[in-house]
């Protein structure tokens, strides 16, 4: 019998799977923000004015991969917690779906300034995503930290972007 004390815990094979599931969805954010950087990377983005700052193009992959990922597994952890599921992972869903909106409309869209006040948010609502998962499980939060940390740095370069062009 479990205490009131302790979170109910999901079996280790739903572990196993709810780890997969979450990897899919993050990766699969990752993949459908890919398909619209992909269309405007090699023609519109490479022709804007950057700043000294900007990373070369082939430094984004790997280190989003790298952050989704980790946003994943952060996910996963708090998720595994059942009873926290609810507004935790509301949240999360949240800062997900801003994250894909802002390569829509940078990329897809070419909306800098638009883009810049997305990104704005999109940091927002990670910072939020951070304390509400510190609350419940602090490596889970912690894993969200790079990843608020990128998209800072992006959102200066976004900044830059705009001022720019």
């Amino acid at each position: 019998m479990m205490s009131a004390d302790r979170p109910a815990r999901i079996s280790r094979g739903g572990d196993w799977l709810g780890l997969g599931a979450f990897l899919v969805v993050c990766l699969g954010v990752s993949a459908l923000g890919g398909l619209a950087t992909a269309s405007s990377v090699g023609t519109w983005y490479q022709a804007l004015h950057k700043p000294a700052f900007n990373p070369p193009n082939w430094v984004f992959a790997p280190v989003w991969t790298t952050l989704y990922v980790m946003i994943a597994v952060a996910g996963w952890r708090v998720w595994r917690l059942r009873r926290f599921a609810g507004a935790a992972m509301a949240a999360y869903a949240a800062q997900l779906a801003l994250n894909l909106a802002w390569s829509l409309l940078f990329f897809g869209g070419r909306l800098i300034g638009v883009a810049l006040a997305e990104i704005l948010l999109l940091l927002a609502a990670i910072l939020l995503n951070v304390v509400i998962f510190w609350r419940i499980e602090r490596v889970a939060a912690l894993l969200l930290v790079p990843y608020a940390a990128w998209v800072a740095f992006a959102s200066a370069l976004n900044l830059a972007l705009w001022r720019l062009n």
